[in-house]
């Protein structure tokens, strides 16, 4: 089961070390190898994974890079259906770093979101918010509820019994989790309301230190202002915005406020808001109910929430860009303008000439004319940046880094806008 991720010890040797840990003879028996051989992957190079390289574990650990920015890092991997973690199927792997070294782990098993390859379901092309009847409801939660029992089991027998602690801020997004403490490591198993079953490896001292201060508005400011880059072709583009790939579930709302919220210094994670959100099995989640649901984390880290409605306006998304804070956008998504969107925003660099390239734009601004969004396509994305010479606004959907930075003509996108906007501020 998982005795193909050790190296250099046999299988044999790494079930005695467990079951001499099951004797409860100590702690001081529980080693790396025997931390890895029950979780199943190769996760502790020594007793330290926070002096460890986010890059050189990630390789290790054989997940791809995710995010890059100038302070953080992701690392995600969507498994497929053989992997098995704990013995039981993971359904999302993600290393999180800070300075180059390891920060977090997170591993999520059954949720409500992967319902489909949970329980074997193949949608039909967009379908993804249909209604869950009960029986399948009671299905996927069988699900949780097993892989709760198998990890805490394996947990437990590791560690010894665990203690009860609440994570997190913010009514909707507290976790109540089991925790197990080991050299400065905090394993923390969450299963809230049936969502999703998640372990998360934390510093310890991040849980037991003294809470983190709260950044100066200034520096908020002036952090903000630094991301602005300003090309010579008239972009104007925020930059260090993490990415979160949502992967194979309705989860871009969810995303794109994981992405935004840690963008501004708020610790977020896209399950844990999902729950706060009311995301529908699936996904699906409305932008009343992931307000609602995340307002007061955003208050409590000494923020605000901002709701604008309205057309595409250049004008007004430019106050919030040139501060450096993106917008979160709801819209409908048109597949065969997202395919011409993402051709031109590659062709896009090989023209620098800003005249030149608004010229070639021509045709698709007349072109937007006649988009009639499929109104059961509803996604959110961010817009991120502007062009005033092109007419062109920049965004950032939660698929993944291919699509960081694209960029749509004012006309096209207002031809597919909810004219929904949301903005987190200082």
């Amino acid at each position: 089961m998982f005795c193909a991720f050790l190296r250099g010890r046999s299988c044999r040797a790494a079930l005695l070390a467990i079951g001499m840990v099951a004797a409860n003879t100590g702690r001081a028996e529980v080693t790396a190898d025997t931390v890895n051989a029950t979780i199943g992957l190769p996760l502790f190079a020594d007793d330290n994974l926070w002096d460890d390289g986010d890059q050189v574990t990630a390789d290790r650990l054989r997940w791809p890079l995710e995010s890059k920015t100038s302070s953080g890092s992701s690392f995600r991997r969507y498994p497929g259906a053989d992997v098995r973690t704990f013995g039981t199927r993971p359904f999302s792997l993600a290393l999180y770093g800070e300075n180059d070294r390891v920060s977090q782990i997170s591993v999520v098993f059954a949720n409500k979101g992967d319902i489909d390859s949970l329980l074997g379901i193949v949608p039909e092309t967009g379908d993804r918010n249909r209604p869950v009847g009960n029986r399948v409801t009671k299905k996927y939660q069988a699900f949780i509820e097993q892989d709760a029992k198998t990890i805490g089991g394996a947990l437990t027998h590791l560690f010894g019994e665990p203690k009860s602690d609440r994570v997190g801020q913010g009514r909707e997004t507290r976790e109540q989790v089991d925790r197990w403490d080991w050299n400065g490591h905090s394993f923390l198993l969450a299963s809230p309301r049936q969502e999703y079953v998640a372990l998360r490896v934390v510093p310890t001292a991040s849980l037991d230190g003294d809470p983190a201060k709260r950044i100066p508005d200034s520096e908020v400011r002036a952090r903000l202002e630094a991301n602005v880059e300003k090309r010579a072709n008239g972009d104007v583009v925020i930059q260090n915005i993490p990415m979160v790939d949502q992967g194979p579930k309705g989860y871009c709302v969810p995303a794109t406020w994981e992405r935004t919220l840690r963008y501004m210094g708020i610790p977020a994670d896209m399950y844990v808001l999902a729950m706060a959100g009311n995301t529908n099995v699936g996904g699906g989640t409305t932008i009343d109910d992931i307000v609602a649901g995340v307002g007061d984390v955003v208050r409590r880290s000494g923020r605000r929430l901002q709701q604008d409605a309205g057309r595409v306006d250049i004008r007004s998304l430019s106050k919030s860009i040139d501060r450096g804070i993106p917008v979160m956008w709801a819209m409908f998504v048109d597949r065969d303008l997202d395919r011409s969107v993402t051709f031109r925003s590659r062709e896009r660099p090989s023209v620098p000439d800003p005249k030149v390239w608004s010229e070639r734009l021509t045709a698709s601004r007349k072109a937007a004319r006649q988009l009639r969004p499929d109104r059961e396509s509803g996604h959110v994305c961010m817009i991120i940046g502007y062009n005033e010479k092109t007419q062109e606004i920049a965004i950032s959907d939660s698929w993944g880094r291919e699509f960081a930075e694209r960029w749509i003509t004012v006309e096209e996108a207002d031809a597919i806008s909810q004219g929904r906007f949301t903005t987190i501020l200082w």
